[in-house]
């Protein structure tokens, strides 16, 4: 036992635990808090900074250009993680808070060219947590949180799966190396030039330039670069901690004194001003190279003619973080770093996995005993017990957490980050973003718009009640006028409940079904083209957000027109104050049912159909709405969906209420409702003379079997001609066809749209067949 637990043994093995314990943790890198991008002519550098030192609780970002002229747009209360960028971009990421630490990450990215301001950002990522994002010119990646795997972003073609168990990565042009979070090897993916040329080893520290990437040994602190290595300049010797590589043009961080030595082509080296004095970390993109001072940690940039005569250094930003903020660092935090993160966070220092040998040597007469005297077999033993005893500890710990999360359901947090919310925030549910994530999959919603949450808020007036204009299957509904003038219709998920009048069946309006209702609708819209159906124009969506925006509707919906607006005075040129404008609307509407049972693929069911959701454009022409409830259904028109019954009280199929079987037999039930509004101007559920609630199918339906319709035909209208009265009598025949109690005798959508077109015709006085009853009637019977 003695030999084995030699002075010699133990402090190898030691190392070899330190290197184990801090590849389950984050290494310090500049490169995630501070970002170089630009284009041709500019040069973007931005950076992570704290917007209160004395508490520490955010860290901003910042950015500038040099010269001037590009200017992103960003929410300094809003807390990032970790930044990068590329040519013509740059990303951030923002993490979620769960109740003890970060569970998942948001993505945003500016992208930019020439002289431009106002950059908005826009999502590219919501998932699980990100860190240690890197990028290279073109491309971003990252490691997920869950299983250290590889993420990439603006990668076209290139496989990320099954590429995992990294500890740190770092991206060139067409390539990323990352290094093994068990071993220390490396592995490089993508450009052919750069794989195969690994060095062989343990390492702790890589990086990658354009063409080229180099790595620190964990044995000796040594370099060792390959693939289009820049050979007019020879990698100089010693020991680093650090790297930042560019364009043929590479620094590095000694470890002794933290100074800076860089080398590269064209007699690149480092900046006479920087030769004595210490950086606590380096970044470099292109030709450009930053470093954040240990004195006062402000950041200074050199290599670039863009920043400085002569590509002298440039001092950018006062302050800046030298590092992501962690939970644990494995080597201890920088010093006073916890000043500049939230709390329970600090910047981690340097692993530097040669603190041992780093110590001044014994000259070669001291004694055994005096060594034996530092490090004493009892000592490392201890030493070493206690180390496996942590890690063993946390192990069995995070084993007992994931059987507690399986027993108990605990849920995995998909955050898509609104650019002004607070940290701690309800979790999104986990089948919302699967949701999201298979509809983008599956290619749908490729020409929707994702909106910022700022243009929102400017259009919306800050959702001002004053710019409400009603209410959908999730949310409010505010008109809107976006900065190039177009009128659009913003619908946003409320926590308050529905009113009482539009309560909808089959459960509380929790927050599930609010995201069912968002992703139904975008699921229902982003693959539907038809002249009657509301267009979507894109949407936001966020942890506590779901928002859809639309064309306009520039008159209403018909609900307005029938019941809520006084038709007879406040328009008396509307097309609704004729029967033939109410038939045309009709039969509208009816168009565009019928394309969802009909002509989508596969069939979408409604579930919603009533006179609400059917909007008025500024030509009148009907258009459906509101695809929060409905449902992809079954080809077999003959087959049905067995499931709760949802909808509007006064519009829903009493069969599909009764036996749960949902068909589209269902919306033709819900549009016969319709037809009935129409003709006679009630609603759906009203109150009679003696303020009893009654059902309009139950009160006018008797009336049209007995042919005497014109006694409950709406009086707002004047009375219909010789001709309108025959097409009404016929609408009202079709109604009464819709609404039977049993789905198989009701017509389909195909059938009513003929049968309407029919009516039209008559009204409007066209040579056509004389109608009848028997002419109303379905198909099937």
């Amino acid at each position: 036992m003695a030999s084995i637990l030699n002075p010699s043994f133990c402090r190898r093995l030691l190392l070899i635990l330190l290197y184990f314990v801090s590849s389950f943790l984050a290494i310090n890198s500049l490169s995630s808090s501070v970002s170089i991008s630009g284009n041709s002519s500019h040069t973007l550098i931005c950076a992570l900074q704290s917007t209160n030192r004395l508490q520490g609780q955010k860290s901003f970002l910042n950015c500038t250009s040099f010269p001037t002229g590009i200017k992103i747009q960003v929410n300094p209360n809003i807390s990032f993680s970790e930044i990068a960028g590329g040519n013509g971009f740059v990303c951030a990421l923002r993490p979620q808070m769960g109740s003890s630490s970060s569970s998942s990450s948001v993505m945003f990215c500016w992208r930019f060219s020439t002289n431009e301001t106002n950059v908005a950002p826009k999502r590219i990522y919501h998932g699980p947590m990100i860190q240690n994002l890197e990028a290279g010119n073109s491309q971003i990646c990252g490691l997920s949180s869950s299983n250290n795997g590889l993420n990439c972003w603006q990668w076209p073609g290139f496989n990320t799966r099954n590429v995992k168990g990294f500890s740190s990565i770092s991206v060139g042009e067409n390539f990323v190396c990352g290094l093994s979070e068990t071993s220390g090897n490396i592995n490089c993916r993508g450009n052919k030039s750069i794989i195969g040329d690994e060095p062989k080893g343990n390492y702790s520290v890589i990086a990658a330039g354009t063409r080229y990437a180099c790595a620190i040994s964990s044995n000796n602190g040594s370099l060792h670069c390959w693939g289009d290595v820049p050979k007019a300049a020879m990698t100089p010797q010693g020991r680093f901690i650090s790297l930042a590589l560019g364009d043929n043009r590479s620094c590095a961080l000694r470890a002794v004194n933290r100074t800076v030595d860089c080398w590269g082509t064209d007699g690149f080296s480092t900046p006479e001003s920087f030769r004595n004095t210490s950086f606590e970390a380096i970044t470099a993109k292109g030709s450009v190279f930053c470093g954040v001072m240990s004195n006062d940690y402000s950041l200074h940039c050199w290599g670039n003619d863009n920043l400085g005569m002569n590509g002298t250094a440039h001092k950018v930003f006062d302050e800046v973080l030298p590092g992501p903020c962690r939970t644990d660092c494995s080597c201890g935090p920088l010093p006073g770093s916890a000043q500049f993160c939230d709390l329970g966070r600090s910047i981690c220092s340097f692993c530097d996995n040669q603190l041992l040998e780093s110590q001044p040597p014994l000259p070669p007469s001291a004694s055994s005993q005096s060594r034996q005297s530092n490090w004493s077999s009892k000592m490392v033993a201890f030493l070493v017990v206690g180390c496996v005893g942590s890690v063993s500890l946390m192990l069995v710990l995070a084993f007992f957490v994931y059987r507690y999360c399986k027993g108990r359901g605990c849920r995995r947090v998909h955050d898509s980050g609104r650019l002004d919310e607070p940290e701690d925030q309800p979790a999104i549910q986990p089948t919302l973003e699967k949701r999201l994530s298979h509809m983008i999959s599956m290619g749908n919603g490729g020409h929707l718009e994702e909106f910022s949450w700022q243009i929102l808020l400017e259009a919306t007036n800050n959702f001002s009640e004053d710019q409400k204009i009603g209410t959908g299957s999730f949310g409010s509904v505010y008109h809107a006028t976006l900065k190039d003038g177009k009128e659009v219709a913003i619908k946003r998920a409320e926590i308050s409940p529905t009113s009482p009048s539009d309560k909808i069946i089959g459960g509380s309006r929790r927050q599930e079904d609010k995201d069912d209702a968002f992703v139904n609708e975008l699921e229902s819209l982003s693959r539907l083209n038809h002249k009657n159906l509301v267009r979507l124009l894109g949407f936001f969506e966020d942890n506590n957000e779901r928002i859809l925006v639309y064309d306009f509707m520039t008159n209403g919906s018909l609900t307005d027109h029938l019941h809520k607006l006084h038709t007879s005075t406040s328009n008396p040129n509307s097309p609704l104050m004729s029967w033939s404008g109410r038939i045309k609307v009709a039969l509208d509407a009816a168009r565009g049912i019928e394309y969802l049972h009909k002509y989508a693929i596969p069939p979408i069911i409604h579930r919603d159909i009533k006179s609400a959701n059917i909007l008025l454009d500024s030509k009148w022409t009907a258009k459906v709405s509101d695809f929060g409830l409905s449902l992809m259904g079954p080809e077999d028109e003959e087959s049905h969906l067995s499931l709760l019954a949802a909808g509007t009280v006064g519009y829903m199929d009493p069969e599909y209420y009764r036996l749960q079987h949902l068909t589209t037999k269902s919306d033709v039930y819900s549009f016969g409702v319709v037809l009935l509004e129409l003709l006679c101007g009630y609603k759906a559920i009203h109150r009679n003379e003696n303020g009893t609630p009654r059902n309009v199918v139950d009160f006018v339906v008797p009336y049209i079997e007995q042919d005497e319709i014109h006694r409950v035909l709406d009086r707002r209208l004047p009375p219909p001609t010789p001709y309108e009265i025959e097409a009404v009598a016929f609408v009202g025949y079709l109604a009464a066809d819709c609404v039977r109690f049993e789905g198989r005798e009701r017509p389909t959508m195909t059938d009513v749209v003929n049968k309407l077109e029919i009516a039209l015709d008559a009204c409007l006085a066209q040579p056509k067949p004389t109608i009848s009853r028997f002419n109303s009637g379905s198909d099937s019977d």
